[in-house]
């Protein structure tokens, strides 16, 4: 009897393998989150040192994002060949050794080479942990899981701006960057032990020994083995970019890339710009990072209760209403005198809105593709809007050059979320209907 491992996730309960691979892609996305944010926990004091201007310092804020949007288009589509625990393990070795080199740089130019490889790594790991979590997952807990592991993201953001604090008050910044390095080092080990490649994926792609591998896989779950291989596909398909621009695909992946884009946008110039606009204003250092920590922290929450929520109601409806929260909140931020208090609210407020909805939007992207096409359809949705996440930190350095107040800067970042409110409403598709 032919056995379609989809149809038995689906069927089986949960199990315990299943969570640990849950589990351990959050915990990965959580270290994706530090390393990706160090650079703005580190941006007041790199700035005073070095003495950068916003302009210069917005272009560092970018490097990381373009390798970032290269990693997630043109490396993490062959995640579908490789695999995903290959990825993984290649994106893992990247972003240590870059983190330790970035803590070793004198000046601008070497930082900005070295954001960018941390980036490449950073974007083609995240299109494998999203298919690894979707795969893993029965499908009438699929929104709820992807939902929980892209929050690790903000999540270890969170804790890090804690953590940047401690570091840069100890040993300066370079030691936040051999942490996250280090790290990075015990992630590659964990994953080489622990983390599993995808079942769906061996039995769609069926490489050498797929059949054991699957069976070894079985066995830690308590399931029983198989006695052969699923039927392979007619025609194993290419991880192209073509294949996602097909016209069963083609209407879907353009709005998705176009929600992606005005959400990251908005998001990147929020991660960026927050640390380092407040303490313009007057606040110390230390505040200025705790109010990039309550950001993230909202973002946590916001992006959890996404996800458990869209099982019941559909992604696309919450989108919309997080985001309009989103909207209401950094209008009022821009507005608001330099109090504390307030704006570690606000900032709260705004991180579960805005990172809240975007989640949505990992969620869409891992539901609407099949297994043979998922990470390109991911890393290529991911890859796409990080275009978004590049320009946002650029024009808020321009913007702050210019001598734009903070009011109208959060005015104009607010609109891209009302682009990708409309984006999400044209995407029709079943997949993201609630079950």
């Amino acid at each position: 009897m032919q056995v379609n491992i989809r149809q038995l996730i689906d069927e089986k309960p949960i199990s315990g393998l299943q969570l640990r691979v849950i589990f351990g892609c959050f915990v990965l996305n959580m270290l994706d989150g530090f390393d990706v944010l160090a650079i703005a926990f580190t941006a007041p004091v790199i700035s005073q040192e070095w003495q950068l201007t916003p302009y210069v310092l917005g272009i560092i804020f970018s490097a990381g994002l373009v390798g970032m949007s290269l990693g997630a288009a043109f490396i993490a589509p062959f995640t579908d060949v490789i695999g995903r625990r290959a990825m993984i393990l290649l994106s893992l070795l990247a972003i240590a050794v870059s983190m330790v080199v970035t803590g070793m740089t004198t000046n601008a130019t070497q930082m900005i080479v070295m954001r960018i490889i941390t980036g490449l790594g950073i974007g083609s790991i995240l299109a494998s942990l999203t298919s690894l979590v979707a795969e893993y997952t029965p499908a009438r807990k699929r929104s709820l899981m992807v939902g929980f592991m892209q929050v690790g993201y903000p999540l270890g953001a969170t804790v890090g701006g804690f953590a940047a604090v401690w570091l840069i008050e100890q040993s300066g910044w370079p030691a936040v960057f051999y942490c996250g390095g280090l790290l990075s080092f015990v992630a590659v080990i964990f994953t080489w032990f622990f983390l599993p490649e995808s079942m769906e994926f061996l039995s769609s792609r069926q490489p050498a020994g797929a059949l054991d591998k699957i069976n070894r896989i079985l066995a830690r779950m308590d399931w029983p083995r198989l006695q052969a291989m699923p039927e392979a596909p007619a025609a194993a398909l290419k991880p192209s970019v073509r294949q996602i621009l097909t016209p069963d695909y083609r209407n879907w992946t353009l709005l998705l890339w176009a929600g992606f884009f005005m959400s990251f946008l908005t998001l990147y110039f929020l991660f960026s710009w927050i640390p380092k606009i407040t303490v313009d204003a007057g606040l110390p250092v230390d505040k200025g990072i705790y109010i990039g920590t309550a950001l993230n922290f909202g973002a946590f929450l916001g992006g959890t209760s996404l996800g458990y929520l869209s099982d019941r109601f559909g992604v696309r409806p919450l989108i919309i209403w997080f985001f309009t929260g989103g909207i209401i909140f950094m209008t009022i931020f821009g507005f608001s005198p330099a109090d504390v208090e307030l704006l570690l609210v606000l900032a709260f407020l705004i991180g579960f809105c805005v990172l809240g909805g975007f989640v949505g939007f990992y969620i869409s992207s891992a539901c609407l593709y099949h297994t043979e096409i998922r990470a390109t359809g991911v890393g290529w949705s991911i890859g796409a809007g990080r275009t978004g996440a590049i320009i946002g930190p650029y024009l808020g350095g321009v913007f702050i050059d210019l001598g734009y107040s903070t009011s109208v800067n959060f005015i104009i970042f607010a609109i891209p979320l009302i682009l990708a409110c409309i984006a999400i409403h044209l995407l029709r598709a079943p997949q993201l209907d609630p079950a």
